[in-house]
């Protein structure tokens, strides 16, 4: 008798954290579309989750596990169900995850994400959870292949794992040493993406300044940078995040050189305090990052300017918060994460003395924000009777629906929501030109019609349901048809 056709499975990325986190997830999507899984709507009807998690900040376990907790009465009911987890939290806790949450199938690292398939494909056969993290890297994941999740911006990225030894930071320990990709492969990336109407590609690394160290290029970053000026179609670029510490002066001069170029510079702070700067083995002090924003500025009187802060570090004084507010007040940042120092295990802040208590954190960080918003508002004023080109977008405007709005990005990164005119065509991906009516602090409003509209092969694709895919080399994965359903009772979970 003749089996009939196999039924593939579906699957969903649930993901948490960082822009290389989401770019992960885009992989991951990727490799299981090319294994021949298909997406699903939402976790609950899916026959396989993955959960790309974030290690960064304390809470980042009891979302985990409380999202596994939800998820284990759907897997009970549905013993062909699968649940995988990886990300930095699974590089972390390794074993510990099916320890926790027994009805976990596969727990994967960082550094081998390519081997998805094969586990999910070993755990089912084996009736038995996977635990498998690489301590180095197995292959860059640029070269897996990549299920984009937008039709007009992409990511690419150019180096993974971190040189640095930040002392709040458990990210180094978890992605490995730094590894470049030669800049041949990272540029015929973004080509293939401007090929299939992607309009906007950023450059992701953890250090993008420190690129080129892998092949004793210290300028290889510039470089690239002004290469991409010269890919035809490709009309803006954007990185991050760079180290104040490895910022040279090319960069800034293939920033302002470059057209297609952005103005826009996210660059950590993280303390403006010189003595809590050692503390956390950041190689800058006060000065140097204030001098690079001040040549940035000079070369680009228009840039905008981003950045991270933590409140609260061990052995922070008021003196030294005061002087976190200080260059804030001289930076006068476009906008910035702000975060409460928060104890990561395996990291020597975490065993540092004078662990500050939540009360002087909490207040220290409703002051920052409280100085933050007054000066994003007051620099957000400025634009108003300024006409500024947006790309438009997806999911930026929460609003949108209610107010009749777009909502999009204007060159230098700033939110902006614009009044569609009853929309006129206006797809995500095209490009408008709007003039701003009002300043919030956190965006920006352009309540007349679009002065401009152009149509793009972005806000065609987007139209068409069409979303970039970028092949590449797959190991060890199941290529033999579609995974097929499976039963939905044969199976108990352990």
């Amino acid at each position: 008798m003749e089996e009939g056709p196999r039924v593939a499975r579906s699957f969903k990325v649930v993901t948490y954290g960082c822009q290389m986190n989401m770019h992960d997830s885009e992989r991951i999507s990727g490799l299981l579309e090319t294994a021949g899984y298909v997406r699903a709507d939402d976790a609950d009807t899916a026959d396989v989750v993955v959960f790309n998690t974030c290690a960064v900040r304390e809470n980042a376990d009891n979302r985990l596990y409380g999202n596994l907790g939800h998820l284990r009465p759907t897997k009970v009911a549905n013993p062909g169900m699968q649940i995988a987890v990886g990300g930095c939290l699974a590089q972390k806790d390794r074993g510990d995850i099916v320890t926790k949450a027994p009805w976990v199938d596969v727990v994967f690292g960082t550094h081998n994400i390519g081997s998805l398939p094969a586990l999910l494909d070993r755990a089912r056969h084996n009736e038995q959870a996977e635990v498998e993290i690489l301590e180095s890297l197995e292959v860059f994941p640029s070269t897996l292949p990549t299920r984009r999740e937008s039709s007009y911006a992409g990511w690419v990225s150019i180096s993974v794992g971190c040189n640095n030894t930040c002392t709040f930071c458990i990210v180094p320990s978890l992605r490995g040493r730094e590894r470049d990709r030669r800049p041949g492969e990272i540029l015929a990336e973004v080509e293939a993406l401007v090929a299939e109407g992607v309009l906007e590609v950023t450059l992701l690394g953890q250090n993008v300044n420190s690129y080129g160290v892998e092949f004793g290029d210290r300028y290889a970053f510039g470089k690239l940078l002004r290469a991409c000026g010269g890919i035809d179609g490709l009309e803006r670029v954007r990185f991050t995040s760079p180290h104040p510490k490895d910022f040279t002066d090319d960069v800034i001069a293939a920033m302002a050189e470059t057209p297609n170029v952005c103005h826009q510079l996210h660059m950590p702070l993280q303390s403006g305090s010189d003595a809590v700067l050692r503390a956390m083995r950041r190689s800058y002090r006060q000065d140097r990052y204030l001098g690079i924003i001040d040549k940035v500025r000079a070369a680009m009187p228009d840039a905008a300017i981003t950045t991270d802060i933590i409140v609260g570090f061990p052995g922070e004084t008021e003196a030294d918060f005061e002087q976190t507010l200080e260059v804030v007040r001289a930076a006068r940042f476009a906008s910035a994460f702000t975060f409460q120092y928060s104890k990561r295990p395996g990291t020597p802040a975490a065993t540092m003395e004078d662990q500050l208590p939540k009360a002087i954190v909490q207040e220290r960080y409703d002051r920052l924000v409280a100085t933050l918003e007054d000066i994003t508002w007051e620099e957000n004023k400025k634009f108003v009777g300024r006409t500024v080109e947006v790309l438009v977008a997806v999911g930026e405007g929460r609003k949108d629906s209610a107010t009749g709005r777009m909502s999009g990005r204007a060159r230098d990164g700033r939110l902006v929501h614009f009044d569609a005119g009853g929309n006129d065509g206006i797809r995500p991906g095209d490009i408008v030109e709007a003039t701003i009516t009002y300043a919030a602090p956190h965006h920006l409003n352009a309540d007349g019609r679009p002065v401009s509209h152009r149509r793009t092969r972005a806000g065609d694709a987007y139209e068409a349901g069409r979303l970039p895919r970028t092949p590449g080399v797959s190991l060890g994965m199941p290529t033999l048809g579609a995974p097929a359903a499976a039963p939905t009772s044969a199976t108990h979970c352990g």
